[in-house]
C-alpha cells in the first residue's frame, strides 16, 4: 500500500461547500445529498476529521460557491446547468440561512475562507491558488460537496497547478449514487491519493 506523509505546515484541508444549504437538515439541498452521504457516511467522517486536522495544526480553507443574489445571471451569455437549476431554489442565498455556514462543518477561528467560486473549481476566479501559495501549501485535501463537480473540478484545477491532491472519498456526497460513481472514476486521473477518513487519519501527523 502506498504511504504518503501530510507535513502540518505543507498541507490544508479544503472543506467545499458548508452550507446549510447543503450540510443542515432543513436546507435547500440537503434531502438531495442525504442518500450519497448516508451512504458514504460523510457527516460522522467529518466529524472525526475536522478535529484531528485543526488538532494537528493542518490550515482549514474553506471553500464556498457563490451565494446567491437578485439578476446574478442577467445578461450571460453562458449559464451553466447548476447555475439554471438553481434560480426557481435560490440554493445559498445571501442572507439566509441556507446561505450561511454550517456551524459544525464551516469556519472555526483560524480557518482562511476562500472567496467565492461561481461555478464548480475553487481556483477558478479566486483568490484559492494564491492563499495557498502564500500559506507554503504543497499538498491538498479536499473534503465536502459535490463529489463529482466542486471536489473533482478544484481537485483537477489544483493538479494542473502543481498541487498534491487528496481526495477522502467518504467525506463527500452527491446528488445521486451515479454522481458518486463518476466521481470514483474519475479520480484517479487527476488525484495523486485517494483514502478513506480512517486511511487518512493513519498519516496525519499527531
Amino acid at each position: 500500500m502506498t504511504t504518503h506523509t501530510y507535513a502540518a505546515d505543507r498541507t490544508a484541508l479544503l472543506v467545499v461547500d458548508p452550507y446549510n444549504d447543503f450540510m443542515s437538515e432543513g436546507g435547500k439541498l440537503f434531502n438531495a445529498i442525504k442518500e450519497t452521504a448516508d451512504a458514504s457516511g460523510m457527516f460522522g467522517n467529518l466529524r472525526k476529521l475536522l478535529p484531528k486536522v485543526r488538532s494537528a495544526k493542518i490550515q482549514v480553507f474553506i471553500v464556498p460557491h457563490h451565494r446567491s443574489h437578485p439578476h446574478d445571471f442577467n445578461g450571460w451569455e453562458h449559464i451553466n446547468m447548476f447555475q439554471k437549476a438553481g434560480l426557481p431554489t435560490k440554493a445559498f442565498e445571501a442572507g439566509t440561512w441556507g446561505g450561511e455556514f454550517n456551524p459544525e462543518f464551516g469556519p472555526q477561528e483560524g480557518d482562511v475562507v476562500v472567496k467565492e467560486h461561481w461555478a464548480q473549481s475553487g481556483f477558478a476566479n479566486t483568490d484559492l491558488d494564491l492563499q495557498l501559495k502564500q500559506h507554503g501549501i504543497q499538498k491538498i485535501i479536499l473534503v465536502g460537496l459535490i463529489a463529482n463537480s466542486c471536489i473533482e473540478s478544484t481537485g483537477r484545477f489544483g493538479m494542473e497547478l502543481g498541487y498534491h491532491v487528496t481526495l477522502v472519498k467518504d467525506a463527500t456526497a452527491a446528488f445521486s449514487a451515479e454522481g458518486m460513481k463518476a466521481a470514483e472514476t474519475n479520480a484517479p486521473m487527476f488525484a495523486h491519493a485517494i483514502l478513506t477518513t480512517k486511511e487518512l487519519l493513519e498519516r496525519l501527523p499527531s
